[in-house]
């Protein structure tokens, strides 16, 4: 991949949000990620806890979020084969990969085998490269990319009040 320092960096934070994802031009892809941390000094939010048995639940609770002081990532794949976009609570993340898949990285993950990446081969065609499988691994989306070479990962710099972009 581009630099191993940035994506050393996007693999050691704690949690990520998806915050964009666009095609700056014809099958490019741009997805800009930042970091969120456990706010113990944060509340949880309690409009949908309006039975008490679940307010106990939330004694003790604190927001996972991106605050003040928390990295914005910037990925960019000049080309891509495909990519899908789920929703996290219905993606196939299981916590320690499937018996027949492999990868390496954390929230950046590059596959060697996987099942998206039987699907697109079984799928597509025409291919002028080998296609690559990355997922993106995020607190509110899955991100997976089939493209035929690693991203460029930059460090943004963060705006000055990371709380306005909070979901």
């Amino acid at each position: 991949m581009s630099d191993t320092t940035e994506i050393e960096r996007l693999n050691a934070v704690q949690y990520l949000y998806l915050r964009e994802l666009s095609e700056p031009r014809d099958n490019s892809l741009r997805i800009v990620v930042e970091e969120a941390v456990v706010n113990y000094s944060g509340f949880v939010k309690t409009e949908l806890l309006e039975h008490s048995e679940l307010a106990l639940l939330r004694e003790g609770a604190s927001p996972i979020e991106s605050v003040a002081g928390c990295k914005l990532f910037e990925i960019y794949w000049k080309r891509y084969a495909a990519y899908l976009v789920t929703e996290e609570l219905v993606g196939s993340n299981a916590k320690n990969g499937y018996d027949d898949e492999r990868y390496s990285g954390r929230l950046l993950r590059v596959y060697s085998q996987s099942h998206f990446l039987a699907h697109v081969a079984r799928d597509t065609g025409g291919h002028i490269e080998p296609l690559q499988h990355f997922k993106l691994v995020c607190l509110n989306h899955l991100i997976d990319i089939a493209a035929y070479a690693p991203p460029e990962v930059r460090l943004l710099a963060p705006k000055s009040d990371t709380r306005e972009r909070i979901q």
